[in-house]
């Protein structure tokens, strides 16, 4: 008798299963050969098969690699065994009650079972059965909990997002212990088919807001999403603009803050990065740690912040400006200390800042790519031996060597990563700017800037905004958090008011005649 050739559908090449939608059958050996063809030469896939009572059979896969062997064992494997060794009933139990894993669904299309073993479920396929059962099994390898290194703080929480989806979202439903948290799932990327979250909280998050970025993340196609950054990339609004429009951070408290302001988190599996949208200029100048200390504080050091993000931007062109072209504005003692510091250095002041600050540039790209120990002796190298060799061999003078040392200290002052770089960025054109019209390039310079922030949008919402007496409680100051009654009003939010007035600590007042507290 010849011997029957299995039935493959065509469809289900190993490339483009992505896009079939084919059904299982009633044929464990059929359907066993549909996924041997679809995941050959994976040497990960594990295939084990479970015989039962009657002629039946149950053929468990999953791959070893992503699944927790123990739990594949324990709640998948010995509950089936055991049901088909139950002599004392004459019918074994269905599997769906058998099964103790805590996360169990069923589905006939292959496609779909291709995706979730791809996810880590094991596939319990059935001989007498079109559809099989997904057990979530999960046990890929993540880091714990720690403090991120992107955004420390002295006072305030010390956990950080990792690359777990799940604990992610866990994470942020810790703090925000609400049904109200809504998180909405999507999958991106061709061949990662990437998990990610949009989160935001029902009834205080704009409905055209969560449309917008609804409609933005469901359009991107791609064929891998590997971070954060591909889908930020994708979805603000001006690709060219040296300014994030997108805030990113690794810490749970800051999202769940921006979440109850009315903004939207999208999480994205495989990094501890969390894009927050929309963004405003404030944000990028916004320490988590603001809200943790007393307000006073916070507001001292929001305007030192102010101060030295114009020093990061202004103060090389100003030098190059002045010393080029006004050199009647600097007191005589001081251009006197100038010109002698640049007597042997044969480059203009334009070409010496540009060297000095591509080599601090070169020294601060140099510290972060090499290991820890190794990048705080380059910093040093850097820093004593290139620096003050240089001002001996008479390459860069001295003075040139203060004005960029202070600007990169006031760069690092700007708590958000993303909105520094694009001030580090904007120092070159200003430089040249300065080098070749003086003063009037930096006024050309500083009007371009702020037409241009002025000009942004971020989902819609101004780059500028919230500039109204209301909202300036948490732009040039940071009120007391018993003074913020009012969520920001950025987003359309549809609750404004975030907490009752009158919330104003005071001492409690003694009764003049009997000299008690009142009750």
């Amino acid at each position: 008798m010849k011997p029957r050739t299995p039935l493959i559908p065509a469809e289900l090449e190993p490339e483009e299963t992505g896009s079939a939608q084919t059904e299982l059958t009633s044929n464990l050996e059929q359907n066993e050969l549909i996924f041997r063809h679809i995941f050959q030469n994976c040497s990960d896939i594990q295939y084990r098969k479970v015989e039962l009572e009657g002629n039946k059979e149950r053929l468990v896969l999953f791959f070893s690699t992503l699944v927790d062997e123990q739990v594949v064992e324990e709640h998948i494997l010995k509950p089936l065994i055991a049901n088909s060794l139950d002599l004392e009933h004459a019918n074994p139990k269905p599997d769906d009650q058998v099964i103790t894993a805590s996360t169990v669904k069923s589905t006939p299309n292959v496609q779909e079972i291709v995706k979730q073993v791809l996810n880590g479920y094991a596939a319990v396929l059935p001989s007498d059965n079109d559809s099989a059962m997904l057990v979530k099994a999960s046990g890929s390898k993540q880091r714990s909990l720690e403090e991120p290194s992107s955004e420390p703080v002295i006072r305030g929480p010390r956990d950080g997002f990792i690359e777990n989806i799940a604990t992610n979202m866990g994470l942020l439903r810790n703090r925000l212990k609400t049904p109200k948290l809504k998180l909405e799932s999507f999958t991106l990327g061709e061949f990662t088919q990437t998990q990610v979250i949009m989160a935001y909280v029902d009834g205080i998050a704009s409905e055209a807001l969560i449309e917008e970025v609804r409609e933005r993340v469901s359009r991107i196609k791609m064929d891998g999403i590997l971070d954060s950054g591909y889908v930020e990339e994708f979805i603000e609004d001006m690709p060219y603009s040296p300014f994030p429009q997108i805030h990113s951070s690794e810490r749970p408290d800051v999202v769940a803050a921006e979440l109850l302001e009315g903004r939207i988190a999208i999480l994205v599996d495989n990094t501890p990065f969390v894009l927050v949208v929309p963004m405003t200029l404030w944000t990028g100048l916004q320490a988590s740690e603001d809200y943790y200390v007393r307000w006073p504080i916070a507001t001292f050091v929001r305007w030192i912040r102010f101060l030295f993000i114009f020093i990061a931007i202004f103060a090389p062109p100003l030098y190059v400006a002045v010393t080029t072209f006004h050199q009647e504005m600097i007191p005589t003692n001081l251009v006197l200390s100038i010109a002698s510091a640049r007597e042997a250095v044969p480059f203009p002041a334009l070409i010496e800042a540009l060297l000095m600050e591509i080599i601090f540039e070169a020294l601060r790209e140099a510290g972060i790519r090499l290991p820890k120990q190794i990048g705080q002796a380059v910093s040093i190298v850097g820093a004593l031996v290139i620096g003050q060799s240089a001002v001996q061999a008479g390459i860069i003078s001295a003075p040139v060597v203060i004005i960029v040392s202070i600007t990169g200290i006031a760069a690092f002052t700007i708590p958000r990563y993303s909105f520094g770089n694009g001030i580090r960025l904007l120092r070159f054109p200003m430089l040249f700017l300065a080098g070749t019209l003086g003063l009037y390039g930096i006024v050309l310079g500083f009007l371009g800037i702020v037409l241009h922030v002025t000009s942004l949008r971020s989902f819609g919402i101004n780059y500028f905004t919230p500039i109204t007496f209301n909202n300036l409680k948490d732009v040039l100051m940071r009120a007391p958090i018993w003074a913020k009654t009012n969520r920001p009003h950025i987003a359309g939010v549809n609750r404004q008011v975030r907490e009752p007035a009158g919330q104003k600590p005071s001492p409690a007042r003694r009764n003049p005649s009997s000299g008690r507290l009142p009750e």
